[in-house]
C-alpha cells in the first residue's frame, strides 16, 4: 500500500510539473526563438537571439519572442534580419545608459546617433510590448531608440528617456500604435514620415519640446499624431510642440487631446526666422485644454478638414503598405505572404 501511494504521489507531482511547464513549451513552440534571462529559453540575451536570425529571408517572418526582465543590452539589429518581430512577454526592457558626451574607447564623444539602446535598421521590422529605454538621465542627448529602415511597426511600446529618446532617422515609413513615449527636449526627432495613432505624448521638463523633425524637402509627410493624448510631470508646463529641425520640417496634429502644457503660441521656429517660410506646422480638431489655436503663431495653420491624413494617403506609398496587416501572431497563425523587399 505504502508503495502504490508513493507512486500516485510522485504521478501527481509529476503532472504537476508538466502542467507548469506547460504554457513555456506552448510558447516556444509558436515562435521562433525564446529569449528569458532565467536561461529557460534559447537564448538569455536579445542580441543572441537577433544573431541566430538567418540573413535576408524576405518570404518568412521570424518571430522572437522576449519574456519578462530587464535587457541591459546595446541592441543592434542589422540591415539583413528583414521581417523580424519582436514580442514582449510581461515587462520586457531593452535599456542602456550611454549619452551623446560619453567618451568611447578611442577618447571621442559618442555622439547623439551612437547613444543610442537599441538600434534597428531592417525593413518590415515590427515590436510588441517592449519598452525601449535610455537610462543615462538627464545627461543631455541620449537616444532610447534608432530607427532607420522602412516599414517599421511599434505595437503597445514604451520609449523611456529624456532629450532625444527617439530617433526617426531613415526616410523610411513608421507607425506607431497604442505606445507611450515621453522625454524633454526634442524627444520625437528625424527624418522619417512616422503616423503616430493613439499614443501617449509626455513632457517630462518645463520649456521642451515634443518633436523635432528634419523633413526632406518634397516629402509629402513627416510626422503625424491622430487620436493621441498629451500629457506632462505637473511640473512641466509651458512646453512647445515642435520646432525644424531642419528647413522643411513637418508636423501635424489631427484630433488630439492636447493638455494645458502646451503654450498657447504652439510651434518654435529654432530662432531661425527663415525655417517660418518652409517649415509646414498644423493642427486639426484637437481638444483640451492646450488646444485653443487663437493665440497660435501667425505662420501655423489650423487645417479645414483631415482630407489627407488617413493611414494610406500617410504611410500607403507606391507599395500600397498597410501597417496593419502585420501583427504579433505567433507561429500558430499563418505565415505572411511573401513580398518583393525593398532596399531603402
Amino acid at each position: 500500500m505504502r508503495t502504490i501511494l508513493t507512486s500516485l504521489l510522485l504521478l501527481a507531482a509529476a503532472l504537476a510539473s508538466a502542467a507548469e511547464s506547460a504554457p513555456a513549451i506552448a510558447a516556444a513552440e509558436k515562435y521562433d526563438f525564446v529569449v528569458a534571462k532565467d536561461g529557460s529559453g534559447d537564448f538569455a540575451t536579445v542580441q543572441e537571439a537577433i544573431n541566430a536570425v538567418p540573413d535576408l529571408c524576405g518570404s518568412y517572418r521570424t518571430r522572437i519572442l522576449i519574456r519578462e526582465g530587464r535587457y541591459e543590452e546595446k541592441l543592434i539589429i542589422p540591415q539583413t534580419k528583414i521581417n523580424l518581430s519582436l514580442i514582449g512577454e510581461g515587462d520586457a526592457v531593452i535599456t542602456y545608459g550611454d549619452y551623446a558626451s560619453k567618451k568611447n574607447r578611442f577618447d571621442q564623444e559618442m555622439g547623439t546617433a551612437g547613444s543610442s539602446s537599441c538600434y534597428i535598421f531592417p525593413v518590415d521590422f515590427y515590436a510588441e510590448n517592449i519598452t525601449f529605454e535610455n537610462s543615462a538621465g538627464p545627461v543631455g542627448q541620449a537616444v532610447a531608440c534608432f530607427v532607420g529602415g522602412d516599414r517599421s511597426v511599434f505595437k503597445n511600446c514604451r520609449f523611456l528617456g529624456n532629450q532625444d529618446t527617439l530617433y526617426t532617422h531613415s526616410t523610411g515609413r513608421q507607425y506607431y500604435t497604442g505606445c507611450y513615449i515621453e522625454g524633454t527636449v526634442d524627444f520625437i526627432f528625424g527624418k522619417s514620415t512616422a503616423l503616430f495613432d493613439d499614443c501617449v505624448i509626455h513632457c517630462k521638463r518645463a520649456g521642451g519640446y515634443i518633436t523635432a523633425p528634419a523633413t526632406p524637402q518634397g516629402q509629402r509627410h513627416g510626422y503625424v499624431f491622430t487620436n493621441c493624448k498629451l500629457t506632462a510631470d505637473s511640473a512641466a508646463v509651458r512646453c512647445w510642440y515642435s520646432r525644424p529641425w531642419r528647413d522643411y520640417g513637418q508636423t501635424v496634429f489631427v484630433r488630439c487631446d492636447v493638455g494645458g502644457h502646451i503654450r498657447p503660441e504652439g510651434w518654435h521656429n529654432w530662432r531661425k526666422p527663415e525655417r517660418e517660410k518652409t517649415a509646414f506646422y498644423a493642427e486639426y480638431g484637437c481638444t483640451g485644454p492646450g488646444s485653443d489655436t487663437t493665440r497660435r503663431v501667425p505662420w501655423a495653420k489650423v487645417l479645414p478638414s483631415d482630407e489627407g491624413y488617413t493611414l494610406a494617403e500617410i504611410l500607403g506609398g507606391d507599395d500600397n503598405w498597410d501597417p496593419t496587416s502585420l501583427t504579433g501572431a505567433p507561429r500558430a497563425d499563418a505565415q505572411a505572404a511573401p513580398r518583393a523587399v525593398v532596399y531603402p
